[in-house]
């Protein structure tokens, strides 16, 4: 249920590599309880802003704010600590370790494993607990990515930072883990969606921003974006029959 409480704001981001501005001054909020989508094309700016979030790189300036917190100046393992986890583009997830210890590692700022969330991943992801021991090198890229959000689910997120969950996926398992998706939402974590299949993650969210070249060029609710004509021909294609 998402409510009125702004649980995450960033207001004028920019972030650069060198003297090449990637990020250029975007601002957006998220709700709690809401899955908010970034969309944009290949190089538009989303995955810099999700590392940001995570401070996996640095802000050149502006201001990440997470529950009253100023995220810019944190190291990584606190953003984690006060609530926030990433799963990242490309899944990263650990080949020579069985998947059981890969979900262990999720949960490395925890005292120990919270046997609770392993159960809770193990019912979103049943293929999971059926591989449990096994290598996560020999996982299809389906199952990989249900991994990579087990993972990031470990650390009990409030805020749960998703980078292209469909890359490089069969289509039926992404239709299964955008299922999973609106469940980890229904029970109270909050959801900010990178993603390249445009279709997909605005039916899945609440509300979406879009992405060119570093800036936001449009935002609102989900629906409005579906239904608008310029973001139908940018992103959304023709639909079929």
């Amino acid at each position: 249920m998402t409510s009125d409480e702004i649980l995450f704001k960033i207001s004028d981001l920019e972030i650069s590599y060198g003297s090449i501005a990637a990020i250029k001054g975007i601002s957006l909020e998220v709700h709690r309880g809401e899955i908010v989508t970034i969309l944009g094309s290949n190089g538009a700016g989303k995955t810099t802003t999700m590392r940001a979030i995570s401070r996996l790189i640095k802000a050149k300036s502006g201001s990440m704010i997470f529950k009253g917190h100023e995220l810019t100046r944190l190291p990584a393992h606190k953003v984690v600590s006060l609530g926030i986890s990433h799963s990242p583009e490309g899944r990263r997830v650990f080949n020579i370790l069985t998947v059981e210890e890969n979900l262990f590692l999720g949960s490395y700022t925890q005292k120990n494993v919270d046997r609770e969330i392993l159960k809770w991943v193990y019912d979103l992801f049943p293929r999971l607990k059926e591989r449990k021991s096994q290598l996560a090198g020999t996982l299809s890229g389906g199952e990989q990515q249900m991994l990579a959000i087990g993972r990031a689910l470990m650390s009990k997120p409030e805020l749960l930072l998703l980078d292209e969950p469909s890359l490089g996926i069969a289509p039926i398992l992404v239709k299964a883990i955008f299922a999973q998706i609106k469940k980890i939402a229904q029970t109270g974590v909050t959801v900010l969606l990178v993603e390249q299949n445009a279709r997909a993650a605005l039916k899945l969210a609440n509300r979406g921003y879009v992405l060119e070249v570093g800036k936001i060029v449009h935002s609102g609710q989900s629906e409005e974006l579906l239904n608008s004509k310029r973001i139908q021909e940018a992103y959304l294609g023709k639909q079929k029959k």
